[in-house]
């Protein structure tokens, strides 16, 4: 129905709503809890239990060199500095030594084509050596030379440890 008409059959004057301004609370029944049983305490044990020691870590395991050496390099002392240092020096000469290594081996492919033409002109699947050398020896090349890198960079950190715990 439309509003237009409502208004037309209630004479024009709208009807307010019988039920505004009015409250209605239909309450349920509350029904009241039984209280609950008293409870017997606890019988009290006849003896406390034993005190036990809880040790976290044996003092006797660490000696004090190693103990001197982990507050040094975490309190960044000068000796701590020096330790941290030469890690990192070591591991820049691997790193440098091995990219050099790349660089030599890449470097070399050139100019060995360049010095020997015949080299240059071989052919393997109907695609020129010198090719296949620029194209893909870079990528073994390289991988082998980042699994080298990691495995001596591990070894460096594995001895930097030792030095610190013995």
């Amino acid at each position: 129905m439309r509003d237009e008409d409502y208004y037309q059959e209630a004479g024009g004057v709208r009807e307010p709503d019988p039920t505004l301004g009015k409250r209605f609370h239909a309450f349920a029944p509350v029904e009241s809890i039984p209280p609950a049983p008293p409870t017997e305490p606890p019988p009290a044990p006849a003896k406390p239990p034993k005190r036990q020691r809880v040790v976290l870590a044996d003092p006797r395991s660490r000696s004090t060199p190693t103990l001197r050496a982990r507050v040094e390099l975490e309190e960044q002392t000068s000796w701590g500095e020096a330790l941290i240092k030469d890690l990192v020096k070591r591991q820049m000469r691997t790193a440098l030594g091995l990219a050099l290594l790349v660089l030599l081996v890449l470097a070399s492919l050139p100019v060995a084509f360049y010095l020997s033409p015949g080299f240059a002109a071989i052919r393997l699947i109907g695609v020129p050596l010198a090719w296949l050398l620029l194209g893909i020896l870079p990528f073994p090349l390289l991988f082998v030379v980042g699994l080298v890198y990691n495995h001596l960079a591990e070894g460096h950190e594995r001895d930097f440890v030792a030095m610190i715990e013995s």
